[in-house]
């Protein structure tokens, strides 16, 4: 009798684990350790294909007998990369910046056979539209919800849902950055069947 490999999530984020939780199949958390800095002129499309290989593969080599989920998302307005603002003040100009305006949000996708080294990786788009909202109501989210940690200042998660007009894509949990039905597709081609 063959054993089902181990699932390891390597993010430390809570919404990616909240999410993956959702599927109700054993896993445990472990922090990847990689350089997340853009490589010269590299796309936002091959940063994140290439930053959620790497935060898988760094929790493989550690782990065999085990599948690594790697993930790693950006959003993008203007052709430029929105990262986390960390400040009050640059979280404000983000979202002046957006107001109105639509956002792509690319999410890669990774899942990795620790023995093997086999890899499934995708990347996922998702379109946000903000709404056109006033200065007080974007002093007001930001006092109330303080998204520093945020990629482009938006929890959508939280209260951050109401700064936005609509959204398209395959699938809503893209939007927080682990598009659950690739991933279960990629589980099922490692043999494990989430129902």
């Amino acid at each position: 009798m063959t054993t089902q490999p181990k699932l390891i999530l390597g993010s430390t984020s809570i919404y990616r684990r909240e999410l993956l939780e959702r599927l109700k199949i054993p896993f445990r958390v472990e922090a990847p350790d990689i350089d997340e800095s853009p490589l010269e002129n590299e796309s936002p499309q091959k940063l994140v294909e290439r930053l959620s290989v790497e935060k898988a593969r760094s929790v493989a080599s550690n782990n065999p007998g085990c599948l690594v989920i790697g993930s790693d998302q950006v959003a993008v307005h203007g052709g430029k990369i929105v990262g986390k603002p960390h400040t009050h003040e640059k979280a404000m100009q983000q979202l002046r910046e957006a107001n109105g305006q639509e956002i792509m949000l690319y999410t890669g996708l990774s899942l990795v056979n620790a023995d093997t080294g086999e890899a499934q990786t995708e990347v996922i788009p998702f379109q946000v539209v903000f709404r056109k909202l006033t200065e007080q109501q974007l002093e007001s989210y930001l006092l109330k919800e303080q998204p520093y940690h945020c990629a482009g200042s938006v929890k959508s998660e939280g209260l951050g849902i109401a700064l936005l007009e609509r959204f398209e894509g395959e699938d809503p949990n893209t939007l927080i950055g682990l598009p659950l039905i690739r991933l279960i597709r990629m589980l099922e081609n490692f043999g494990i069947d989430v129902l």
